[in-house]
């Protein structure tokens, strides 16, 4: 049950992401290339899609973070004394983090940092269970800006987790600067875990993001769907489809919304003309060698340290130092 303090946290920080959203709508749809921010997919109903895609056999990267996450966790856990700190950064459901929790009885604290109240609770409620002895502390926040952690936990050693190649969403310029936003957040000495996507053969890529089941279309017009709840009844979902395309030019796969007809959409006093197989771009997800993000990384003053991988090398986890 939510504590009147973290209840009234909840009430006034929501009311900042409508806003937020608002705002990043009319900016982004003003644009040549109309663009709308990967990070409000996930209100409760995107947050739900997710996890149903992570359980998608096309979508290799969660079970094979996971598998390696499995097969290293102990080795993971040997860098974090007793007493340590464990924060993660865009938390989801943190069940990945209870592979690394199972291997740190002597944690002092595991602090979660996510947008999504109702992940946040749920995970608070299933690790509290499962992990009965650990302080589990819940803050809803936008990992990419620097987050206060709470007072009394400031004197402990802080290991950064930030599984699931979210990383990868952001091109090299942004994500440099969230490194450095983690650096702020954790302390010198302390490391980082880190998942990162790599690049591999397209007959593999491509499907993840365009499943059989069609999970990922649905994820992706949910954002129209959640302007329509939070912003304004502006859009028809049935006159745009999903599209997922590689660029192969910056390594990344790309996520469009594709305009089915030539269409107005209006939001407040603001008019948009969509023109038929005009797009609005939602996401990118950048693929790394290992090689190319350790480059990254030390461009954003964190010392590369150990990698590891699966045996196909579809995916890798770093840790990285802070210096």
């Amino acid at each position: 049950m939510l504590t009147p303090n973290l209840r009234d946290l909840l009430s006034e920080r929501f009311v900042l992401v409508d806003h937020e959203l608002a705002s990043a709508v009319v900016n982004g749809l003003s644009r040549p290339q109309k663009t709308l921010p990967c990070r409000f997919f996930y209100d409760a109903r995107g947050s739900e899609l997710f996890e149903e895609i992570t359980r998608l056999p096309e979508y290799y990267p969660t079970r094979t973070e996971a598998a390696i996450l499995e097969a290293h966790a102990a080795d993971m856990a040997a860098s974090i004394p007793d007493g340590g700190v464990l924060v993660e950064f865009g938390s989801g459901s943190s069940r990945k983090t209870e592979t690394l929790l199972r291997h740190l009885p002597q944690l002092r604290a595991y602090i979660m940092i996510d947008v999504s109240e109702s992940a946040l609770l749920d995970a608070k409620e299933r690790l509290a269970t499962r992990f009965p002895s650990l302080d589990v502390r819940a803050i809803v926040a936008d990992f990419s800006y620097p987050v206060a952690l709470p007072v009394d936990l400031a004197d402990g050693h802080r290991t950064g987790f930030f599984p699931g190649s979210t990383i990868g969403n952001l091109n090299p310029v942004e994500a440099q600067r969230l490194l450095r936003v983690f650096r702020g957040v954790l302390s010198p000495g302390s490391r980082l875990i880190v998942g990162v996507d790599l690049k591999k053969d397209l007959s593999i890529l491509l499907p993840a993001y365009n499943d059989a089941a069609g999970v990922t279309a649905a994820f992706n017009l949910n954002l129209l769907a959640r302007i329509n709840r939070e912003v304004a009844p502006a859009f028809d979902l049935d006159a745009f489809r999903h599209e997922a395309v590689y660029n192969a030019r910056d390594g990344r796969i790309e996520m469009h919304l594709v305009s089915l007809a030539d269409q107005d959409v209006t939001i407040g006093d603001q008019r948009f003309q969509f023109r038929k197989s005009e797009t609005i771009h939602t996401e990118n997800s950048y693929k790394y060698s290992v090689r190319q993000f350790q480059d990254l990384a030390r461009a954003a003053d964190w010392l590369p340290s150990r990698v590891w991988t699966d045996k196909d090398a579809l995916f890798s986890v770093h840790e990285l130092v802070c210096t």
